[in-house]
C-alpha cells in the first residue's frame, strides 16, 4: 500500500460464485453480496493485525454495521470471479466509514457504503481501542 499523501491501493478480495451463492436462474442472489462485503472486511481487519476474536475475548468489543448503503449496477453469474475492494475513509471515536466495490475484471458490479460501530457486550457504544485505532490508521484512504 501507498503511504503519505498518496491514496492508498485498497484492500482486495477475490470471490468465486459458486452455485449456493445464487438463483435457479445462475445470477448471485442480492443478500449474498452482503456476505462477500462482510468477509472482505473481516479479511482486511485481520490482515490489519488485529485478532477479532481475541479483542472479544480481553475486551468485550465487537463490530456489527450499523449503515448500508449499496448499489446493485451489474448481477455476478455462476462460476465467475469477482474481487471485493475495501477502503477505510474515516475513523470515528466508535465507528469505521469504508467504501467497498464488487468488480468482475475492471467492470463494476456492487458498490456499497458501509458504517461499522465499536459497540461493547451490552450493545452500547465504545471508543475504539488504541492499539486497533493505530492500526487502523495505517490504512485509512487519505485523499
Amino acid at each position: 500500500m501507498k503511504r503519505g499523501a498518496e491514496m492508498f491501493e485498497p484492500h482486495r478480495f477475490p470471490v468465486r460464485v459458486y452455485w449456493e451463492d445464487t438463483d435457479a436462474a445462475g445470477i448471485v442472489y442480492y443478500a449474498n453480496y452482503l456476505r462477500f462485503l462482510e468477509r472482505a472486511r473481516s479479511d482486511l481487519v485481520r490482515g490489519a493485525g488485529i485478532n477479532q476474536s481475541a479483542l472479544l475475548d480481553s475486551e468485550g468489543i465487537v463490530f456489527p454495521v450499523k449503515h448500508c448503503e449499496i448499489d446493485y449496477l451489474q448481477p455476478a453469474r455462476l462460476d465467475d470471479e469477482i474481487q471485493v475492494r475495501t477502503r477505510i475513509q474515516k475513523l470515528g471515536g466508535a465507528s469505521l466509514d469504508m467504501d467497498q466495490d464488487i468488480h468482475r475484471g475492471e467492470e463494476a458490479l456492487v458498490r456499497a457504503k458501509v458504517r461499522l460501530a465499536c459497540v461493547g457486550r451490552n450493545g452500547r457504544p465504545r471508543r475504539l481501542p488504541s492499539a486497533v485505532r493505530a492500526a487502523l490508521s495505517e490504512i485509512v484512504c487519505r485523499y
